[in-house]
């Protein structure tokens, strides 16, 4: 199929009127996956608390990476999404956060330069301690996710208006390439082109901060309303919890809480789908959430395993181009990669990561549409959570370094090892011009 440039726009057809918006609208329809805490008015208490909070994000920064979102659509620039799942309170430190943002600086330059207990949910919810009272719903803990959070925003503010072209290039987690000479090559190109850039802010005054975005799944909607507020400038409504929101595979109904509570923030919205998607709901679901086009609104995340990916995603590319949707396509290739080794513990291998990637490229080649990013479950500690990569994490290296508490996570080596094979993977793709 030829490459198609601008989406066009469908024939209009007719639209019932949604009714109107408000914050707590989302409270008229069916929310799931939200805890029931033992002291509703403790909770009320603390949700009235974090109302009067600061916003953690500002309306200005999610226009921003809407517009960047959009020359992602259009094949101008390329998603670098990436942390853990489900961050532990425990494993919060300056030292984590840190080795992560080091990580996904490095990651970037490539690609750049080319049963009654209840479930754990995350400790925004309860406690990872397998004993009912770890697990219980607690609310204070919506007020220690937000301290946490502006500390890190914060921090990562101050690491980013401070981040040299030149220092992002010290690869010491590049053990993979002492055995591939194409790795070297890689560097050595990257290097000479972040040494161009530094050189070429030397002669300015003023040199350009890195940006950075944050985003999360918008699972917790007492939170999430608390944390909304009116852009004073546009009149519109920003959840400032985050720059952008997505919706799980388990929450995005169409007649859900969460759908409607997305539908009503400007922020830019994510929409993670398996190979369960049907076409014509995914193309209802982005009318939904984005009634005026907007290119940037609307990021779609797919998770499906390599095989599954290949023959489904042509069929949700064709729909979304046939309806005239404008829309972000990125690949997660974590979740529909999950396997349970024999010692019990879930792992996931780097080749079937692998395998999904380039999947998602071959795709979008097939198809004529543009590849716009990656959504990877990942660290900047050594941990030993996947196997396999070129620092050959065994079956019986697990339980070395396995700390995540929810979904393993790639380590800091297979984390630029990935961003190097996809960075060849964009130099070599004609549909990335950026």
């Amino acid at each position: 199929m030829a490459p198609s440039a601008v989406p066009h726009q469908a024939p209009p057809t007719e639209r019932t009127t949604p009714a109107k918006w408000t914050v707590d609208s989302w409270r008229t329809k069916t929310a799931l996956q939200q805890p029931k805490y033992p002291d509703a008015a403790e909770a009320e208490a603390v949700l009235r608390a974090i109302e009067s909070f600061p916003p953690l994000v500002l309306p200005g920064e999610a226009r921003s990476l809407e517009e960047r979102l959009a020359a992602a659509a259009a094949g101008r620039a390329f998603l670098l999404q990436g942390g853990d799942c489900a961050e532990s309170f425990k494993e919060f430190s300056d030292d984590t956060v840190r080795a992560t943002f080091r990580v996904l600086l490095q990651m970037s330059a490539v690609l750049t330069a080319t049963g009654r207990l209840l479930k754990y949910r995350g400790d925004l919810i309860n406690g990872h301690a397998f004993d009912e009272k770890s697990r219980a719903p607690d609310p204070q803990r919506m007020v220690r996710a937000y301290a946490q959070s502006a500390a890190t925003v914060n921090l990562l503010r101050a690491l980013a208006a401070t981040a040299e072209c030149e220092r992002v290039a010290q690869w010491e987690d590049m053990g993979f390439a002492e055995h591939d000479d194409r790795y070297l090559e890689l560097a050595r190109w990257v290097d000479e082109a972040l040494g161009f850039m530094a050189a070429a802010a030397a002669g300015q005054q003023q040199r350009s901060p890195t940006e950075f975005w944050s985003s999360h799944e918008c699972l917790l909607l007492p939170y999430e309303e608390a944390l909304t507020r009116r852009d004073d400038a546009s009149g519109l409504f920003y959840d400032s919890s985050a720059h952008m929101l997505w919706v799980g595979e388990r929450t995005r109904q169409l007649d859900g809480a969460h759908v409607e509570f997305l539908r009503g923030v400007s922020n830019p919205l994510g929409i993670k789908v398996s190979d369960q998607m049907d076409p014509a709901e995914l193309v209802k679901l982005i009318e939904i959430l984005n009634p005026s086009n907007r290119p940037g609104r609307i990021t779609i995340i797919t998770r499906m395993g390599a095989d599954k990916l290949r023959a489904k995603l042509p069929h949700l590319i064709r729909a979304v181009r046939d309806a005239g949707q404008i829309v972000t396509w990125v690949s997660d290739p974590m979740h529909g990669n999950s396997t349970v080794a024999p010692c019990g513990l879930r792992t996931r291998h780097f080749a079937s990561i692998l395998d999904e990637v380039h999947a998602f490229f071959d795709v979008h080649e097939q198809e004529g549409s543009h590849p716009g990013g990656v959504h990877l479950e990942m660290t900047g500690q050594h941990v030993t959570e996947c196997v396999g990569g070129s620092c050959n994490v065994s079956l019986d290296d697990l339980n070395t370094r396995y700390y995540t508490h929810c979904d393993p996570r790639l380590n800091a080596s297979q984390s630029l090892e990935l961003s190097f094979i996809i960075s060849a993977r964009l130099r070599k793709s004609k549909r990335i011009n950026y």
